[in-house]
């Protein structure tokens, strides 16, 4: 049995390279927080903002284009979200041009309600193009394809954007006059702007070509899709499994951001104690950031193999305690066994998200593709937490704020334990 119909190859092509696309969005724009806290002379809060407003876009959208999939169709969904990122993308063009911080983040809450949009679409969109009993595996096919998107977000930032701004150090930019710093700033902008032109231009491509494929066009009159909107909130609201799944997925991803984006931060201090010039030690710091994605990927598959012998949640259960062990050696040894343990955290958090994706969603038959938006608008865990550590870091105390994540961790710790009582109650009422 064929895993993709043959008249769907060329939008199962498409679609899969959507999934490496928002890979690459996410991990170019994590190493932008230190990156932007530099080029504007901020404070480390004020470039957590970047999240805030990335995250925030996610949350925005969710729900939105998960209802305009439902009047429309899975490729109208897949071009609206095409279309958002290329226009958020692009706009770092005149952004640069103001010299302005408030404008990268218009631009990036724009990108990431495009993101929301593909996220919500593409999952039931690969589900559709073939036979039902080919669809897990056809997703996993294509969901594969997200971290090496990541990986290559990972390098850009690190080769094509951190290694090209201007060497001076936080401290040497304070002490410029306002000329010097507006010339380095201009400079430094010209270098971030470049890889957001270029994948903008690059959607503008995919654009065109989903325009003209051929695509399944199920999901409109799909039986989950036109229940009513109101009462199949109503149930999900009620659905107790459901609505811890939607707070345990906020705080993983608030886990996620927190951790991969201040790495840098965690490094640079690591490196720079050991008589490193900063901009040295971010650049090596960011592979660190890869080599965490790298273990992040290779758990999953080894994530993926376990689940023939153990259950999901005690596997969440696992990787959660362990992601807190992990963290209580970042926060109370620190140094350079710190950051390896920091490394280590990425194993712990590869299958979180699908898992918990997948315990929430159990129970709830035909109202999953508005309880998936739900889970999508959890991504707004990683808006809303980096800002709170990053007030911790700006007072000094950089291995104390994983404290944040550590919490975090604490929270899905708690979801998954609480399932083995959900699914207690389930078999007893059977």
């Amino acid at each position: 049995m064929r895993t993709v119909e043959r008249r769907y190859w060329g939008a199962f092509v498409l679609i899969t390279c959507c999934f490496a696309l928002w890979g690459f969005a996410n991990d170019v724009t994590n190493p932008m927080v230190k990156g932007f806290s530099k080029i504007f002379r901020m404070s480390v809060t004020e470039g957590a903002l970047v999240q805030v407003a990335f995250y925030g876009g996610y949350f925005c959208m969710a729900l939105p284009a998960a209802l305009f999939i439902r009047r429309f169709s899975y490729k109208a969904g897949i071009l609206m979200g095409l279309g958002l990122y290329a226009a958020g993308a692009l706009l770092f063009l005149p952004a640069a041009k103001t010299g302005s911080y408030w404008p990268f983040l218009a631009a990036y809450f724009i990108l990431t309600c495009g993101l929301s949009f593909l996220e919500t679409t593409a999952n039931p969109f690969i589900l559709s193009m073939g036979e039902a009993e080919t669809a897990t595996r056809r997703l996993n096919l294509a969901q594969s394809f997200n971290p090496i998107g990541s990986l290559c977000g990972m390098f850009v930032a690190m080769n094509l954007i951190q290694a090209r701004l201007n060497p001076l150090s936080s401290a040497e930019r304070a002490a410029l006059d306002d000329a010097s710093f507006e010339a380095v700033k201009a400079a430094d902008l010209a270098v971030v702007v470049k890889p957001y032109a270029a994948i903008g231009i690059v959607l503008a491509v995919f654009f065109v070509l989903m325009l003209l494929v051929r695509v399944p066009e199920r999901g409109a009159g799909d039986s989950g899709l036109s229940r009513a909107f109101g009462p199949t909130v109503r149930r999900l609201l009620a659905n107790r499994a459901y609505r811890e799944g939607v707070l345990a997925q906020f705080f993983y991803i608030g886990a996620q951001i927190t951790c991969w984006t201040f790495i840098i931060q965690y490094g640079t201090q690591v490196f720079m104690a050991e008589e490193m010039g900063e901009q040295a030690a971010e650049v090596l710091s960011q592979r660190y950031n890869i080599a965490a994605m790298i273990l992040f990927c290779a758990s999953r598959f080894v994530c993926t193999a376990l689940m023939q012998r153990f259950r999901p949640a005690a596997m969440l259960r696992a990787f959660a305690a362990a992601g807190i062990a992990l963290l209580l050696v970042v926060i109370c040894v620190g140094g350079r066994v710190g950051l390896y343990s920091l490394v280590g955290v990425s194993a712990c958090m590869s299958l979180m998200f699908p898992t918990i994706y997948g315990l929430a969603l159990k129970d709830v038959g035909p109202d999953a593709e508005i309880g998936s938006a739900g889970l999508i608008m959890a991504i707004l865990g990683g808006s809303l937490l980096p800002p709170v550590q990053a007030l911790i870091i700006d007072g000094g105390h950089v291995a104390l704020s994983f404290v944040v994540p550590l919490a975090c961790f604490g929270a899905v710790l708690a979801y998954a334990w609480r399932r083995r009582f959900f699914d207690s109650a389930a078999l007893r009422s059977k």
